[in-house]
């Protein structure tokens, strides 16, 4: 079986991946397919790698700065209360983090949001509309880019 990351990338570079956000240097923003956390996200590294000591140094450092610029990005255009940062692997393997925007009431009881039933957090009502993910798409890539030309 294929690599499901590695996929999604190829979506993403044949412009087929409606959630592709914008393409950073080490990897991909893409928004979570389900929306049960408004704002959830997907950085993607673009080397397929199974864990962070996998890569290069500098490409490692600079993968870490972009995935806490997109984490900062999402803070901001969906003012969570928190963020949970989040690289498991555990069913897909690739290197991707999961960035949780999170609010008092996301979950029945505090704690992960693995917790979740997974219909709950996967079902098909939690996906955006059309118009939904475009305006989401839309403001979380400005303020990327904005966050972006302030560290230049």
């Amino acid at each position: 079986m294929g690599c499901l990351i590695c996929e999604r990338i190829e979506m993403i570079k044949k412009g087929t991946n409606p959630y592709f956000v914008i393409e950073l240097e080490t990897g991909y923003v893409v928004l979570g397919d389900h929306q049960h956390f408004k704002g959830y996200t997907l950085f993607l590294c673009k080397q397929h790698v199974t864990e962070l000591h996998h890569l290069s140094k500098n490409f490692k450092m600079k993968y870490l700065e972009e995935m806490s610029i997109v984490a900062e990005a999402v803070y901001n255009v969906f003012d969570p209360e928190k963020m949970n940062y989040e690289l498991l692997g555990n069913g897909d393997s690739h290197a991707h983090w999961h960035l949780f925007p999170r609010v008092t009431g996301d979950t029945p009881q505090k704690g992960p949001v693995w917790w979740l039933p997974r219909e709950i957090m996967w079902g098909d009502s939690k996906r955006p509309s059309e118009s939904e993910l475009k305006t989401m798409v839309d403001e979380l890539k400005t303020e990327i880019i904005r966050l972006l030309a302030k560290c230049e």
